[in-house]
């Protein structure tokens, strides 16, 4: 009795550090994310600066991503409701938006490329380089993303989300959104100042 006892201290310790820690990870990803921009903002006073247009495949995937959010949200509220299979439709078509999201991404590169602006390299330019350092910087983030993702669908399907303990399903949600929501705005932050 004393070991369940422990045991439940510790799951409700686990449950409430859950969010808090989840939160401080998102403050130093933005303020790693505010860094690069910075350097993007700075090194855009060089001379050898090259300004272009942003790739539309980039626009494509920003749909893609913000509509994953949507359909991660709409999971979420179907398994507070107990709707295992509409949650599980949900969370499928947000991992399907996911990998939308990171194949607009590299077809953004190669319009870069295709642009004649390369990362390194002798034709490469700053302002491109700079540009796919944070945009790959973030699809590594949207790739652990997914990865936390597939976790919450394994999860989903094998029935450990009860109506009443949908934190897991929350934490991915929170961690999807935050990566929505700093694409949009790394998306708007080139938009103007590519």
């Amino acid at each position: 009795m004393m070991e369940n006892s422990v045991d439940f201290e510790l799951k409700e310790a686990r449950r409430k550090g859950a969010k808090p820690m989840m939160w401080i990870s998102m403050v130093s990803m933005t303020m790693m994310f505010a860094g690069l921009t910075s350097a993007y903002v700075i090194s855009s006073n060089r001379d050898d600066w090259v300004s272009f247009d942003l790739p539309i495949a980039f626009l494509w995937s920003t749909l893609c991503i913000v509509l994953s959010s949507i359909t991660f949200y709409a999971g979420k509220i179907t398994a507070k409701k107990g709707n295992k299979k509409m949650t599980t439709i949900m969370l499928l078509s947000t991992l399907l938006l996911g990998l939308g999201f990171i194949y607009g991404q590299f077809q953004g590169f190669y319009t870069l490329q295709d642009m004649g602006l390369y990362f390194t390299g002798p034709k490469s330019a700053v302002s491109s380089s700079m540009l796919m350092v944070i945009v790959f910087a973030h699809v590594l983030h949207v790739l652990a993303g997914l990865i936390s993702l597939l976790i919450v669908l394994y999860k989903q399907i094998i029935g450990l989300y009860p109506m009443v303990d949908t934190l897991g399903l929350e934490l991915g949600e929170i961690f999807w959104h935050f990566l929505d929501f700093l694409w949009v705005g790394l998306f708007c932050f080139f938009y103007f100042n590519t």
